[in-house]
């Protein structure tokens, strides 16, 4: 038996041993790192001088040092002292944004569900007007704004400044979630009101909780946009600090000398403001980038 099972074994045909071979040098995917790291180096290195700027101690200011030198953190600690106001601005961007995102995700879930899955005249008439709503600048808006908030009593009020920034954060949530629920299978829908949904609970119950994705990237878009506005917040606010947002606040920072810009405050708030944004997108990276390809192909 020994004998037999040693010739059925040199008998099998022995598997070639693997050669590998070296990868050939790539200059085509060399020139793609390289542009990616150039397009990564130029987009952080605002932010990254804006936090070497601010830990410098004041008389420091204009140091060309492109690493930090002569830290302190006095300059965090100054931005919540003083005239600045600038914890009560970091609350009323919290309000502004945060209302503006419920009222645009509200009203915009509906209208691109409209939009995408009924059928009527004109549906890409009112979704090109949609669109075009957001296309004036804000340069033109700001004396017609101004001048109809004052006539009635609204200048330095929250509406004052939620009102024109869901106008423009509506258009972008109905143009996102049209282009997701567009892309979503009709049979889903059909399959719960078969099995006895109503129209409201086969949207409720199935359609919501397939397009959260798509969603949470519309409520970031939206919030992201009404957090760094401030062309309409610099005049609308009415320079008044209970209803200002950061944007307005920082840009009228102060310091000890009202004949000399604090810098360094203003990159510490700069940063202050901007690190909170750069969590959250870091965190819910994957949610975001899923919603905006979720609608890109058709399967």
């Amino acid at each position: 038996m020994t004998a037999v099972a040693t010739e059925a074994q040199s008998a099998r045909p022995q598997r070639a041993t693997p050669i590998r071979r070296r990868r050939k040098f790539d200059p085509r995917a060399l020139g793609r790192g390289l542009g990616i790291v150039l397009i990564v180096l130029w987009c952080l290195a605002p932010f990254y001088w804006m936090v070497v700027a601010s830990l410098r101690q004041v008389d420091f200011t204009f140091d060309s040092t492109p690493y930090p030198k002569h830290v302190t953190f006095d300059n965090f600690r100054a931005i919540f002292k003083g005239n600045n106001h600038f914890g009560r601005a970091l609350i009323n961007s919290i309000v502004i944004g945060s209302v503006v995102t419920v009222l645009a995700m509200i009203v915009g879930v509906f209208a691109a569900y409209a939009i995408a899955r009924l059928h009527f005249r004109g549906k890409f008439a009112v979704l090109g007007l949609i669109l075009a709503a957001s296309m004036f600048p804000g340069v033109a808006l700001v004396t017609p704004l101004f001048q109809f908030f004052s006539n009635l009593g609204w200048l330095g009020t929250y509406q004052a400044l939620i009102i024109p920034d869901l106008s423009f954060a509506l258009p972008l949530c109905v143009y996102v979630l049209s282009s997701f629920f567009t892309q979503m299978p009709w049979e889903l829908e059909q399959a719960a009101k078969v099995d006895g949904a109503s129209p409201g609970q086969a949207f409720r119950m199935v359609i919501l909780p397939i397009a959260a994705p798509g969603l949470f990237t519309a409520a970031i878009l939206v919030f992201l946009s009404v957090w760094n506005e401030y062309l309409l917040a610099s005049q609308l606010s009415n320079n008044d600090p209970n209803v200002s947002p950061v944007t307005v606040a920082i840009a009228g920072f102060t310091g000890s000398d009202p004949k000399v810009v604090p810098f360094t405050s203003i990159m510490a708030a700069g940063v202050v403001v901007t690190i909170p944004l750069v969590i959250v997108v870091l965190l819910f990276q994957r949610r975001i980038v899923s919603g905006l390809t979720a609608g890109g192909v058709k399967g």
